[in-house]
């Protein structure tokens, strides 16, 4: 049958955004780097002007440095974009881990709201025991005063 059909392939696991996260932040480390180098040549072309007269081969230095600078600019532009994509995947990643952490109380509140449901049958029989937690607390505030 899988000569005809072929095999069903295996399927990846989709990457979490922790895992996109910090390919992004190798990522900006290593325009870091690239940019340290270029920072590193910008200086070594402006030595280079310091100790030179003006005519051609400065000027070649000069345009030489112009085009590091440009470089340099373009890798600064291309951190920043990096930054921001870190930042909104870490954003979004903490409104998920929010909204986990809220769907656990939520779930810890409705078992405790049943467990205080058998407590007061247990108490006291004819109580009505409230389903919202408003009428709860507006039981509690009423009853035990």
């Amino acid at each position: 049958m899988n000569r005809f059909f072929g095999k069903a392939k295996c399927k990846a696991l989709s990457p979490s955004l922790t895992d996109c996260t910090g390919k992004i932040d190798s990522r900006a480390e290593s325009i870091d780097k690239k940019i340290s180098q270029l920072n590193a040549q910008l200086v070594k072309y402006k030595d280079q002007m310091k100790k030179m007269k003006e005519g051609p081969a400065k000027s070649m230095v000069k345009q030489k440095a112009l085009r590091v600078l440009k470089q340099k600019r373009m890798y600064e532009q291309q951190q920043e974009n990096l930054a921001q994509q870190s930042f909104n995947m870490e954003q979004a990643n903490y409104t998920i881990q929010s909204l986990k952490d809220t769907k656990t109380t939520v779930d810890a509140m409705k078992l405790e709201v049943k467990e205080m449901k058998k407590a007061f049958k247990q108490v006291k029989g004819d109580w009505e025991v409230p389903l919202t937690l408003y009428d709860l607390f507006s039981f509690i505030n009423n009853n035990l005063k």
